[in-house]
């Protein structure tokens, strides 16, 4: 029985095949079970000797199983091991990164410019009154220039700010003179959409305000500006403009060698001029006293979108809203 029960038991492949084996011998109906069981059979000597003889074939057997099974254990934990290893020395695996959004770069671009000038960056809300939006701007309720900025209004009466510019009025009610502060943020106007029009866009105001600030000054950090975004060679010209909030007003364009083409163009770019006394005599009425009275000042304001389409050759604004990742990708080792 032994020389059998070993054979079968070195030839087990399997934790469940030596387990039937087990059976097999050592179980409660098993071969070395009903050998015991013919004990009660025998004459007291012959009981002894058997007896013993039965014993230590049970430790045999029981101590080649032990074998076995921890033998076939360690094979499957090693089998085990060799398919879940991870060979540290190899590279890891590169996952794709991704990138800015192209309008939120020229924002990040255009607040690092203005900082490095002293200017503090604020944001205003989307939602805004009919006072800060346009009356405090010195555009009333009948004035022609609302037509320019036809917007979309809430049920209370109040609207989507068709400007960041009603940030003048409202950080002139809460701080005084001097400061400098630019205006990030998302406007919105009833338009007809288009390559070059969207309902919904970004804009950049800027407003400093002091006792002798000129226009001088004001084409000064225009060119500033303009320099930081397209390169030092950049060039900056105004042209007479008209603004009810400002007075005199200009549009500014710059002069851009493109990169991408290798040709040069004058580009508009955006709208600025003097801040108007009106708006100075309306803060004040905001404020209940005279701090703004005589004060001068500039404020200035750009399109976010116009800005990237001119630097990075983009055609068409709508692409800028589609999430269209091949849009977008082909940007992002420009903006790393």
């Amino acid at each position: 029985m032994v020389n059998e029960a070993t054979l079968e038991i070195n030839q087990a492949a399997t934790l469940p095949e030596l387990q039937e084996i087990r059976v097999k011998y050592l179980g409660k109906k098993g071969l070395l079970t009903a050998e015991l069981k013919t004990l009660a059979n025998l004459t007291p000597d012959e009981k002894r000797i058997k007896g013993a003889a039965l014993n230590i074939l049970k430790n045999e057997l029981e101590t080649l199983f032990d074998a076995r099974e921890a033998g076939l254990k360690d094979a499957a934990l090693t089998a085990r091991l060799s398919s879940e290893a991870l060979d540290v020395t190899l590279p890891g695996t590169r996952f794709q990164t991704g990138g800015f959004h192209l309008l939120t770069r020229i924002i990040d671009d255009l607040a690092t410019i203005y900082k490095a000038l002293g200017y503090q960056v604020v944001q205003g809300q989307e939602v805004e009154t009919e006072l800060y939006n346009f009356d405090a701007l010195n555009i009333p309720s009948w004035h022609p220039a609302r037509d320019l900025w036809d917007t979309f209004w809430l049920t209370d009466g109040r609207l989507l700010r068709t400007h960041t510019s009603p940030m003048q009025a409202r950080f002139m009610q809460a701080f005084a003179p001097p400061f400098k502060i630019v205006v990030p943020g998302k406007t919105y106007r009833f338009e007809a959409v288009d390559a070059t029009h969207e309902s919904m866009f970004h804009q950049l105001e800027g407003l400093a305000v002091s006792d002798d600030i000129t226009m001088s000054d004001l084409k000064g950090t225009l060119e500033e500006m303009a320099k930081g975004l397209f390169g030092e060679r950049t060039k900056i010209r105004f042209q007479p403009s008209y603004y009810p909030f400002t007075e005199p007003s200009a549009d500014f364009a710059v002069y851009w060698e493109n990169p991408r083409t290798g040709t040069s163009k004058w580009l508009e770019l955006g709208g600025s001029g003097m801040v108007h006394p009106r708006v100075f005599e309306e803060v004040c009425k905001l404020r209940g006293d005279t701090v703004y009275a005589g004060k001068r000042g500039f404020a200035f304001g750009l399109g976010i979108e116009r800005v990237a389409m001119i630097k990075y050759g983009v055609p068409d604004i709508r692409y800028f809203f589609q999430n269209d990742l091949r849009v977008l990708q082909q940007f992002r080792g420009e903006l790393e």
